[in-house]
């Protein structure tokens, strides 16, 4: 039991972080607007998440500009994929599902 929490990862407690790293997981990228939608989060909830994933090496952050304006954009890492997976995997053990 106690090499299953290990894997928990604190890096995805938060709601906000765990929906980020879901979108990313399904689609190749996301931008900021997107995810504030999705999420129903604020830009600077939305903003330090993302800047803590990022810290971790699990998203990479692209800003560029659209015409002449900022956007935004994530990607996970194949670090992050892994370490998501992981994650997901000690979720489901620990409730029982594998």
């Amino acid at each position: 039991m106690m090499s299953i929490i290990n894997n928990i990862n604190k890096a995805f407690d938060h709601r906000i972080r765990l929906g980020i790293m879901s979108v990313l997981m399904v689609n190749e990228k996301a931008d900021f607007k997107e995810l504030k939608e999705l999420l129903g989060a604020t830009d600077g909830n939305l903003a330090s998440h993302a800047k803590a994933l990022e810290k971790e090496t699990y998203i990479i952050v692209k800003k560029a500009f659209i015409g002449r304006k900022p956007n935004t954009s994530y990607s996970v890492t194949s670090k992050g994929r892994n370490a998501f997976k992981k994650h997901i995997e000690a979720l489901e053990k620990l409730l029982g599902n594998k």
